[in-house]
């Protein structure tokens, strides 16, 4: 993830095509390590490709996604308060008055 966010940061800094010694640069400036086999595997899927037609078709994505998700939120949440009810209705207990019958701290009897 942190590859593809460094190409990313690359692209809209303006550089059109980084390499990968360019991913590489920001990746270490930021602390991070950089596994080669996934930045060479990056590369080679970029390769030749418009990083803002990629990024489109991954919004469409994101986009039935998140529909499907909030769809299934409600029904989530449907099933939830049943158990919240039942958890609500338990019976209380009357607590006992430890002072019940007249008795006072001070013996005033009261």
């Amino acid at each position: 993830m942190k590859l593809i966010a460094a190409y990313a940061l690359l692209v809209v800094s303006g550089k059109a095509a980084p390499s990968a010694a360019d991913v590489t640069a920001v990746v270490t400036a930021a602390g991070g390590e950089v596994d080669e086999a996934s930045l060479a595997a990056l590369m080679g899927d970029l390769e030749g490709k418009d990083i803002h037609e990629i990024l489109a078709k991954g919004e469409a994505s994101l986009k039935n996604c998140a529909g499907a998700a909030a769809a299934a939120a409600p029904a989530a949440a449907g099933g939830a308060a049943p158990a919240a009810a039942a958890v609500a209705e338990k019976p209380k207990e009357e607590e006992v008055d430890a002072l019940d019958g007249g008795m006072d701290m001070f013996g005033g009897g009261g």
